[in-house]
């Protein structure tokens, strides 16, 4: 069986937009390419774009298969989709860490004074619960 549709388009929008966000974010002059970053800090950069594009072809993958276990395929599903945005949630928490090196702050960088990264991860956290949900409905039809 396969998952509902609006939630395999969900989640196939979530896996794009992963790698996407990321490298547009991060393939740039403030991060990969800034001079100010020493190697290794670059090579952490590198894991974490990396890592966006596994997640994102995961989510689609499993969004896409087959399979008998409905609760287990949204569960890992949506554990592919949520893992980068929680991870880099998570990331401030570690001393020194900011969500702008200084030289990039702009005024739209902390709208409503809240760093914009945090609108995009509950923005993509809200669409995997949509998509969860609508699969995960009583009423929802498995097709395939």
């Amino acid at each position: 069986m396969l998952m509902p549709l609006p939630s395999r388009i969900l989640y196939t929008f979530i896996g794009i937009t992963i790698p996407t966000g990321s490298f547009l974010a991060d393939y740039n002059e403030t991060h990969i390419f800034n001079p100010n970053w020493p190697p290794h800090a670059k090579f952490h950069g590198g894991q974490t774009l990396t890592m966006s594009v596994l997640l994102g072809l995961m989510t689609i993958v499993f969004a896409w298969r087959k399979t008998g276990d409905r609760t287990s395929a949204v569960v890992a599903t949506s554990g592919f989709a949520a893992l980068y945005w929680i991870s880099q949630g998570a990331a401030i928490l570690y001393p020194g860490t900011a969500f702008f090196d200084p030289q990039f702050v702009t005024p739209n960088s902390y709208p409503l004074g809240i760093a914009l990264q945090v609108y995009i991860e509950l923005a993509n956290l809200l669409l995997i619960a949509l998509a969860s949900w609508l699969a995960l409905r009583r009423s929802a039809r498995w097709t395939g």
